[in-house]
Order: structure tokens, then C-alpha cells, then sequence
């Protein structure tokens, strides 16, 4: 019997391709990728993310990977005719991650694989630059030191410092070969002091150990971090890539850079890129040295400039959109080392698509596709006022837009620290590492001293839209002192600063703020805000209004807004809101109005009751004449009342002290017996929503009748109202029957009275399982379901929101229970489930149900897939939320269209 052959776990760089994400991760896809294409990039092999999920689950690598990678070796050894770590003239290699989903820096790269004691010496004979070879190992010792053998970095950086103080050298590159060969054995010493054993001589077992230190770091605090703030799967694991090295660091001829086919902050088309001269990769973007840009680049090398501007213009045609490049020029020649669809700000973003939609490189659906509702509620956040009394201290790179103030932190556990107890942050760093990762989530806006706008904390400051200002170089930061120097000011942890990320700028104190250009757009319309913006504004305003206005044509989905005033009503109308989908009655009745509800409590007789809500009639009939005029023409569903009548009462706690202390006013007394008379443990699952209809006698009908009221006083006005009543919490078919009869009745007197016809339809929330189990007979009484996701969600998963988002969620979310708060992003898998189930159920006895969602859920760019996926008509979200529905709807759409494939 033939033995099975294993699973191929290795694949050369030749036999990939981009298509190949799944196993290969993004970086070794697209380094396939790039060979398939010709494209100058050293050999290579991947060892696949199969091999990576294995290796996690068991706790070692298949037995056959090992075999896999030493025939992967011999063929590139074969290829370039040189040896892993061979005393002449030694192949070396690059070990590094590479995930499906692009996580920039939050994984491990071992660079020079191959150097020991002896190979170093090959190296130098065979490039004849002694420093080069002996540079090489220093890196190879220090990076594997770190990130395979577990050492604290500052153990390295420290030695590397103090070397440096002692030749005279202001940075690495101006060591001598005699003080590299120093600290080569310090850093070897260095090892064997916290490992017990020298540092690995062994090139293979160097190989070995680094492969498995990249899987390893898959599961990294900050790795895992990263992935749950981008909803990315912990189950995927990451690939290897293992590449022949290419040198930047072999003197002024040799150098490396990042570079994107345009630029990511502002999406301004063009090459642009930074440039380190006599450098390796992790130099320019562990921003260590202040970079060159790629104009100096091609001052210094023509030719490699020119063949990198040919390839980038390849590069962007084939994956047809901004490309995010790593290249490396070794003595003239140049070598592609990585290409991804490059991170962009919202701005860039939203230019960028309508750019490439322009240059006819991609369709109207696919510029859709490329823009995110997230990202536009990010061009929706305010920015500093331009009119406002400033102090300028400095001005850095521009490498992520936005209006940051806080005050100044200088490590990544201060502003996690401080973040928590209510503080915002700005979190200042000569340059951010990946450890720093939980502080940039926690400060509002970061800044740096050093490094450029394809540094660490420029890339992942984008990714995040986290408001970023890089190599600022007349920052002085003592981290040690907590203190930063700027033009001989002293600034120290807890001062306040403003930081502008969109010019770099970086300011003392706390500047105003104002609204932003696109909100501009979206309240004024086009031609306002085109009146007030320069040229670049007025683009990024063009490119939002082209995208939107697509996704209007495009999308299924109706949007409506939750609104509960006039004012709101309007806002949201100019926003783009098709309707009201919530109008909280509930909210109509706090202020001055509180007094008439706690009356209705207190009352003690029919007859009181009564006139107590006769006085609330006009109130409530006002307030629905005022709303269906701002929305005259479009659709405003109303929620009868819905909380527990205490919450309009005084705490129960506050008012018994009061009483007990002798402070109690007229009529407190009888008020504590009646909060004490309604208190129930679980408030969220008493009397509520239709049981107060129910149970509390003519309050849903003086609702009901204000309503209708308000509709026929609209409709005599020559207005089109078109009410909807929504009644909420609904867990019975008979409920809803009974409610309705009185609504019904209710509606036909005042439709005669007035001599007008309404046509109100009633209709009720799905806001507990039971209502979604049994919607079929529910739709029988109901012509409308609006899922309250909010509750839905609750109850399905018996949280009590209030309670547990501080006590549960961030355990839950750190144990990978789910990866994003329910509240936040719909749970597609339970209350999903129940919101198909009753979709289904629903149409099934009433064809012609209307279906929306209410919840906070509709405004949640992923959620807002899923409702267009189950076969919802609208969604409703708050007014601002309104554009970011109307672009996921149109996305959701094109989704569709294309068979599931963004």
C-alpha cells in the first residue's frame, strides 16, 4: 500500500500566485505575484499558513514540513549557487511573516539568517566591505536576540547607544568595523546571559528557530489586539516567508525604501516614498533615522529611480488600485521585496477611487467598493478652527489626518492608563515600536520624533484612522524624564497639546474645533461647501459627493434616520435620511414635562388619570405636527411609550434619604410610595413597552389619538403625513390584537371627525426571541415589523448592556469569546439567526411586510451587509450615521452584484 504523500507545505515564490492569499498570506501571494510577473524579486519560498495552524493547535510543526523546507532551500541554493551560511560566499536569507490580512508591524522579521563566526568572514571577503559583513551580523544578532530568543530590545538599543557615544557616531551607519565587531560579541554576550546558551552558530537551527518565532508571534498580545480592533479571525495564522537577502547596507550605493504609487495621506496622485541610503528594510520603518524622499532618491540613482517609477506604474495597473511597495537597491541594483494594496486615510481613500474611476482603470461599482463607511464617519469628525489664536511649538510630516488635543503621554501603558479614567491622550514617542500598539488605541492622536510617513506609526496610525504626526525632528523626547524639549520649551507628561495631522502642525494647549468640510456638504449641500474649500478640500468634497450619489442609485436598502424632534428630523433630512424610522416618544416627555407623568402615578382616581392626560394631548399632538412637517412626504414610524414608567420618577435611593434627613418636600412621601410601588429588580423586563398599554389605563390612547390628531391637522393643512404607529416589546400575538383594537377605533373616530383618510398602518418591534419564534401569527395583527436590536440583543444573550459592557466585555473580547461587542456589530450567528427566522415567518403570512431595524445596529457599516442580505427594506440610525448607511447599502449592494466578492 502507497504511503500517503503529505501536504504541500512549502511553495517556491514561482509557483504562487496573488490568488493564493489563503495559504500563502498577502505578502508571499503577492510576492509570487510579482515573480509571475518578471519583476526583479530575489528567490524564495513561503511555508504556508496551513503549516502555521498546525503548529499553534499541536504545539510543533508537521513532521513533513522540515523535509519541505530543505528541498525549498537546495533548489534556491541550487538557483543562486551559494550555500546557506557557507564560509566563502554564504547565501543568506529574511525570515518573515506575512498573514492574509495585511498587519503591519504587529509580527516578527528576522533579517540575515545565516551569519556566525565564520560565515561573517566569507561575507566580508565576497563583497569586499568588511563593515557591510560585520553590520549584517550585528543586525542578525540584535533582531534575533529580540524577537526569537524573547531578550528585551532595550537591552540592544542600550549597547547600541552607548557604542555609539564612545566612537563619536551620530547614528549606526558611522561605526566603524572594529566598534561593529565589539558589539557583536556584546550582543552575543548579551544572549548567553539570558539564555543560558550561546547564540545559535548553527545556520539551519537559525532558520528553524526563526520560523517558528514568526508563528509564534501570531498569538502576541499585540498581534491579537490588532486583530480585534480590525475584526480579523484568530484562526488564520500567518505564513513564512523565506527570501534570499538583498543588501541596502553595502555603502552609498545600496539603500532601501518603502513607497506607495500614491500618496496615502492625501491620495495626491504620483510616486511617493521615503528612501534610506546604506540601510536595511526594518530601518525605514521602525523610523529610527529621518528618511530621504524618493526626489532625492532619484538625484542620487537615476537609473534604479526610474526602473522603480516603471514598476510602480506596472504595479498599480495590475492590482488596479494604490500599491504599498518595499524595495531595496544593492550597489545600483534594484530588488522588489513586497507589495500589498497600501493603507490609505479616509480622505486619500475617497480621492483615490474617484481618481482611478476617472482614469477609467475602474468601474463606478468598484470605486464604491474601495471606500468604507467607516471611513467616511472618520471625514466626518471635526478639525481645528482656522480663525482660532494658536501657538505653533513645531511641524513634523503630515502622516494621518484629523484634530487630536490631550494631554501628553510618553508611554503606551500611561495612555492605556489614563485613556481609561476619562482622559485623552497624545501619545509622544521618539518612534513607536508594535509594543506600542495598545497605547496608540487608547490616545487620541500620536506624534513622534522621528520617522516618516511609511514609519510604523505612520502606517498603522492610518490603518486605525488615528490622528498622526511623524518625524517632528526638533522634538527632544526624554522618555526616561517624561519630558519633551521643543525650541528650548519644556513640556512635560500631562501638558496639554493640539496636534493636526492633515499639515503636520503641532500646537500648545487645546484648540476649538469645527465642523468638518464634508459635514459641510451633507448639511449645506454641494455648492455651500464647494464656496468655502480650497482646492484640495474641494476634491475630497467632489469625490464624497460622486461616491454617495452612486450608492444612492445603487443600493436596495432604504435609509432612515432615528429622530425624535423637529430639529432632528431636518438634520437628518439634509443628511439623506428617507424617513424616521424611531421617533422615541419617551424623550418627549423629560424636562418640564417629567411633573405631568409623575401626576399620572400618583393619581388615585380614574378621573385623575383622565386629566392628567388630557393636559398631555396638546403636548404630544404639537410635537407630532412639528415632526411630520420636517419630514413632510416620507415615512415617520412613532413608538407608543417603551420604558418603564419609573425612569421619569426620582431615584428611588436619592428620595428616601432625602426623607429620612427631613428635607422631603409636600408630597415626596406619597411620590417614595409610589417609586417604591413600581420598583422591580429587572426594570428592562417588567412593565414595559406594550404592557404599559396594557395596564396603565388611556395612556397608549392619548398617544394613539395625538398622533392621528397631528396626521389629520397635517393633511387639512394641504401637508402628506405618513405616519406609521410602532408598539413595542411585543412577545404575544394577542397583545398586538388587543392593542390594536383600541388603536383601530381610536384612528376611525378621528378620521370621521375630521373627514379625512389616514391610512395609518400599526405595526410592532421584534425585540425578543419569542416575537421573532412565532412571527408568523405576529404578522397576522402586524403590517410592519421594526427590529430593536438593542433588546434583541439583550435578551437573546440575557446581557444587561448597562451592566455588562464594563464588567464582561473586555474579558470576553481579550478570550476571543467574540471579537467585536454585540452592541456594536451585530451577532449574525443568534440574533441573526432570529432576525432570518422572523423575516421568513413574517412574508410568509403577509407578503407584503415591511421590514426595517432600529437598533444601533443600522448605522454599523458590517451590520448594515447583513440586514441588506436577509432582505430588509430600510435600516434607520441616528442622523449623523445616515451617510455612512447610505454608502453601506450601496456597498452591500455591489456585493451582491459581484457574487460576494468587495
Amino acid at each position: 500500500m502507497a504511503t500517503p504523500r503529505p501536504a504541500q507545505l512549502v511553495y517556491d515564490f514561482a509557483d504562487g500566485s496573488r490568488d493564493m492569499v489563503d495559504l500563502l498570506g498577502g505578502k508571499g501571494a503577492n510576492l509570487a505575484e510579482m515573480t509571475r510577473l518578471g519583476l526583479p524579486v530575489p528567490p524564495g519560498f513561503t511555508i504556508t499558513t496551513e503549516a502555521c495552524r498546525h503548529y499553534l493547535a499541536q504545539g510543533e510543526e508537521p513532521q513533513s514540513l522540515r523535509v519541505q523546507v530543505t528541498m525549498a532551500l537546495r533548489r534556491l541554493e541550487d538557483k543562486l549557487g551559494r550555500r546557506l551560511g557557507d564560509v566563502q560566499d554564504p547565501l543568506l536569507v529574511s525570515v518573515r511573516s506575512g498573514a492574509k490580512f495585511s498587519m503591519p508591524g504587529m509580527m516578527e522579521t528576522v533579517l540575515n539568517v545565516g551569519l556566525n563566526d565564520y560565515s561573517v568572514k566569507g561575507l566580508a571577503e565576497a563583497a569586499n566591505d568588511e563593515r557591510f559583513a560585520w553590520d549584517s551580523y550585528r543586525r542578525l544578532v540584535q533582531m534575533f536576540g529580540k524577537t526569537v530568543l524573547g531578550i528585551p530590545g532595550e537591552r540592544f538599543e542600550d549597547e547600541l547607544e552607548a557604542t555609539k557615544q564612545r566612537a563619536g557616531a551620530a547614528s549606526d551607519v558611522e561605526l566603524p568595523v572594529d566598534a561593529l565587531r565589539e558589539l557583536v560579541e556584546t550582543f552575543k554576550a548579551i544572549v548567553a546571559e539570558h539564555t543560558g546558551r550561546e547564540f545559535p552558530q548553527d545556520p539551519r537551527e537559525q532558520l528553524d528557530m526563526a520560523m517558528r518565532a514568526v508563528f509564534d508571534s501570531w498569538n502576541t498580545e499585540r498581534a491579537r489586539l490588532y486583530r480585534r480592533r480590525e475584526r480579523i479571525p484568530h484562526d488564520l495564522g500567518t505564513a513564512v516567508n523565506v527570501c534570499a537577502m538583498v543588501f541596502g547596507n553595502m555603502g552609498e550605493t545600496s539603500g532601501t525604501g518603502v513607497c506607495f504609487t500614491r500618496d496615502p495621506a492625501t491620495g495626491k496622485p504620483g510616486a511617493y516614498g521615503d528612501y534610506l541610503v546604506n540601510a536595511q528594510g526594518e530601518d525605514v520603518v521602525a523610523g529610527i533615522r529621518n528618511t530621504l524622499s524618493l526626489e532625492d532618491f532619484a538625484r542620487m540613482d537615476p537609473a534604479s529611480h526610474a526602473e522603480l517609477v516603471q514598476i510602480m506604474r506596472r504595479l498599480e495597473t495590475h492590482y488596479r488600485d494604490l500599491c504599498d511597495i518595499e524595495f531595496t537597491v544593492e550597489r545600483g541594483k534594484l530588488w522588489m521585496l513586497q507589495t500589498r494594496v497600501g493603507k490609505r486615510t479616509a480622505a486619500a481613500a475617497f480621492r483615490i477611487a474617484t481618481q482611478l474611476m476617472d482614469e477609467r482603470v475602474i468601474t463606478p461599482d468598484e470605486a464604491l467598493s474601495r471606500v468604507t463607511g467607516a471611513q467616511l464617519g472618520q471625514l466626518l469628525f471635526p478639525q481645528f478652527d482656522p480663525t482660532a489664536e494658536r501657538e505653533l511649538l513645531t511641524k513634523g510630516m503630515a502622516a494621518s489626518p484629523g484634530a487630536a488635543s490631550g494631554k501628553l503621554v510618553f508611554s503606551s501603558p500611561t495612555a492605556v492608563e489614563w485613556a481609561a479614567r476619562g482622559e485623552q491622550v497624545i501619545l509622544c514617542r521618539r518612534e513607536t515600536t508594535p509594543d506600542d500598539l495598545p497605547g496608540m488605541v487608547a490616545a487620541t492622536g500620536v506624534l513622534t520624533s522621528r520617522g516618516g510617513k511609511t514609519s510604523h506609526a505612520a502606517v498603522v496610525a492610518r490603518g486605525m484612522g488615528r490622528t498622526c504626526v511623524c518625524g517632528a525632528e526638533e522634538l527632544d523626547v526624554d522618555v526616561a524624564a517624561r519630558t519633551v524639549t521643543v525650541r528650548g520649551r519644556v513640556l512635560r507628561e500631562g501638558d496639554v497639546i493640539s496636534i493636526d495631522g492633515a499639515t503636520g502642525e503641532v500646537f500648545a494647549g487645546q484648540l476649538p474645533v469645527v465642523a468638518s468640510p464634508v459635514v459641510n456638504y451633507l448639511e449645506n449641500g454641494l455648492e455651500a461647501a464647494l464656496a468655502e474649500a480650497d482646492e484640495e478640500t474641494a476634491e475630497l468634497v467632489r469625490s464624497v459627493d460622486r461616491v454617495l450619489r452612486h450608492a444612492d442609485r445603487t443600493r436596495r436598502l432604504r435609509v432612515r434616520a432615528n429622530a425624535d424632534t423637529a430639529e432632528d428630523a431636518a438634520r437628518a433630512r439634509r443628511m439623506g435620511a428617507e424617513g424616521i424610522g424611531l421617533c422615541r416618544t419617551e424623550h418627549m416627555f423629560l424636562g418640564d414635562r417629567r411633573v405631568l407623568i409623575e401626576r399620572l402615578v400618583l393619581a388615585e382616581t380614574a378621573d385623575e388619570q383622565e386629566q392628567v392626560l388630557a393636559e398631555l394631548l396638546p403636548l404630544q399632538r404639537a410635537d407630532f405636527v412639528e415632526l411630520l412637517e420636517a419630514m413632510d412626504g416620507l415615512p415617520v414610524t412613532i413608538r407608543l411609550l417603551d420604558p418603564p414608567l419609573h425612569e421619569f420618577l426620582p431615584d428611588r435611593t436619592a428620595l428616601a434619604v432625602k426623607i429620612a434627613r427631613g428635607e422631603g418636600e409636600e408630597g415626596d412621601e406619597r411620590l417614595l410610595a409610589a417609586v417604591e410601588r413600581l420598583h422591580e429588580a429587572n426594570p428592562m423586563l417588567g412593565l414595559r413597552g406594550v404592557r404599559l398599554g396594557l395596564l396603565v389605563p388611556g395612556l397608549y390612547a392619548m398617544q394613539v389619538r395625538a398622533i392621528a390628531e397631528a396626521a389629520a391637522e397635517r393633511r387639512t393643512a394641504g401637508g402628506d403625513p405618513r405616519v406609521e404607529i410602532m408598539v413595542p416589546l411585543v412577545g404575544s400575538v394577542m397583545e398586538l390584537h388587543l392593542i390594536r383594537d383600541e388603536i383601530d377605533g381610536i384612528i376611525a373616530g378621528i378620521e370621521e371627525a375630521a373627514g379625512v383618510q389616514l391610512a395609518i398602518p400599526i405595526g410592532t418591534m421584534i425585540e425578543l426571541p419569542r416575537a421573532a419564534l412565532t412571527a408568523r401569527r405576529i404578522a397576522e395583527a402586524a403590517e410592519f415589523f421594526s427590529f430593536g436590536t438593542n433588546d434583541l440583543t439583550q435578551t437573546t444573550w440575557g446581557f444587561s448592556r448597562d451592566d455588562v459592557e464594563a464588567s464582561i466585555f473586555a474579558a470576553y473580547l481579550e478570550k476571543g469569546v467574540f471579537t467585536v461587542s454585540p452592541f456594536e456589530s451585530l451577532d449574525r450567528d443568534g440574533v441573526g439567526a432570529l432576525i432570518r427566522t422572523a423575516v421568513a415567518a413574517g412574508r410568509e403570512t403577509r407578503p407584503d411586510l415591511k421590514l426595517g431595524v432600529c437598533g444601533e445596529h443600522g448605522g454599523d457599516p458590517d451590520s448594515v451587509h447583513f440586514f441588506h442580505d436577509a432582505g430588509l427594506d430600510y435600516v434607520s440610525c441616528s442622523p449623523f450615521r445616515v451617510p455612512v448607511a447610505r454608502l453601506e447599502a450601496g456597498r452591500a449592494a455591489v456585493h451582491t452584484e459581484a457574487g460576494g466578492h468587495l
